[in-house]
């Protein structure tokens, strides 16, 4: 069990015996050596370094690494020294004969901080700012190593520092308020621990051109009549920026209950309803939609796609047709000029069938489609129903 280790503090052991560890709370590079010593003195006189010994994190060390320098004096020599086992330090002890602790340092080893990067900020619907960034090439350090995220406006102003951490992960920050609009911000973070600091970057940006919104409320998903293939989504804009001179595009996702797969659609444009088409029937559908809120008072930037809405979810209709080999009423081949154009449309159909349009006018083209296929289906079934055998005998052209 590692126990945080407190910079300076003093061991006291419970006998008379007072002794002193130098050097005292060090800090050290990975691979470097360290050579301490444990001073032991007091009453009674007969106190010696003989019965010593060491321990690191509450293990005891090998005797082959001590060695008594005098009476009083024991000394260790560790090599190729590894990373801190905890941000606080290493519990590093010097021990009586009996097991009490005489005294202890903190060592520290570790690496400087690296220079952070990445540095990615957006604004929660222009009332805020959150940025993130990544620590590192290695990112660990094995020290404490504190982040602060600065900021300033960038012709004027003085340095602010973020004080909201921890926000959205370990590298975050939140400023909740008091930003400028119309005016770029310059943003750098910060690293500092004991053993130096480095800054990043500066990322300059303008509020307006980092907007992200809510996820659009009210998402509903519906079954199209009875069209086994298709589900009907409609959601509302996010209500928070219906006041700005904003344009808004949004995405949809989808998936069957039992897969972890998403499909998206890119191609929603600025429509608040969208038709999923090419589903399969009788299965249930999760759905979720997010938007992408841009041209924000004229700003030219791609615009921040905000958080997935909640899942919603509906089923499609059950197929009513047969399966494969069911009976199902196939085009005959006798039958002049309709066979080509069926074949025609089918594949127009599975094209259809394999997107999802958010077009009124594919709507109204595949509805219509639908719509003829149905009721031709229909006319040839009664019509082959109250046909006399010879009569559909001679429709069907000769026999092979």
């Amino acid at each position: 069990l590692l126990l945080l280790c407190v910079l300076g503090a003093p061991r006291a052991g419970s006998g008379a015996h007072t002794a002193v560890i130098s050097p005292q709370d060090p800090t050290l590079l990975i691979g470097s050596s360290l050579q301490a010593t444990c001073s032991v003195h007091g009453d009674p006189p007969g106190a010696t370094a003989e019965g010593l010994y060491w321990t690191l994190n509450g293990r005891r060390l090998a005797p082959e690494l001590s060695r008594v320098l005098n009476a009083s004096t024991l000394a260790l020599a560790l090599a190729n020294l590894n990373g801190s086992r905890q941000q606080s330090g290493d519990n590093l002890v010097c021990h009586a004969r009996d097991g009490s602790i005489l005294a202890g340092s903190c060592l520290y080893v570790g690496l400087p901080p690296e220079k952070p990067f990445n540095i990615s900020c957006w604004s929660k619907n222009m009332k805020d700012l959150t940025c993130r960034w990544t620590p590192g090439a290695h990112g660990e350090t094995f020290l404490h190593t504190n982040y602060s995220l600065k900021y300033k406006l960038r012709w004027y102003g003085q340095d602010n520092t973020c004080e909201e951490y921890h926000t959205v992960g370990p590298h975050s920050c939140h400023i909740p308020k008091d930003l400028a609009l119309f005016t770029p911000y310059e943003i750098w973070v910060e690293a500092t621990n004991r053993l130096g600091s480095a800054r990043s970057d500066v990322l300059t940006l303008d509020i307006l051109d980092v907007v992200t919104t809510d996820p659009p409320p009210d998402v509903h998903v519906s079954r199209v009549g009875g069209l086994e293939d298709q589900l009907s989504v409609r959601w509302v804009s996010p209500p928070a920026l219906k006041d700005f001179l904003f344009q808004a595009k949004y995405q949809i996702r989808y998936r069957v209950e039992d897969s972890v797969d998403w499909k998206v659609v890119d191609d929603v444009s600025n429509q608040t309803s969208c038709r999923l088409a090419g589903l399969k029937p009788g299965t249930v559908y999760f759905v979720q939609v997010r938007c992408n809120p841009f041209g924000i008072y004229g700003s030219k930037k791609a615009g921040i796609w905000s958080e997935w809405s909640h899942p919603t979810a509906a089923s499609t209709p059950r197929s009513e047709r047969p399966g494969p080999g069911g009976g199902a009423c196939e085009p005959r081949g006798g039958e002049p000029s309709s066979g080509p154009v069926r074949r025609e449309l089918k594949q127009f159909l599975g094209w259809l069938k394999k997107h999802a349009y958010c077009s009124n006018l594919s709507f109204r083209l595949y509805d219509q489609w639908r719509a003829w296929m149905q009721k031709t289906h229909k006319t040839r079934n009664q019509d082959e129903g109250i046909l006399p055998s010879g009569r559909r005998g001679t429709t069907r052209g000769p026999a092979r």
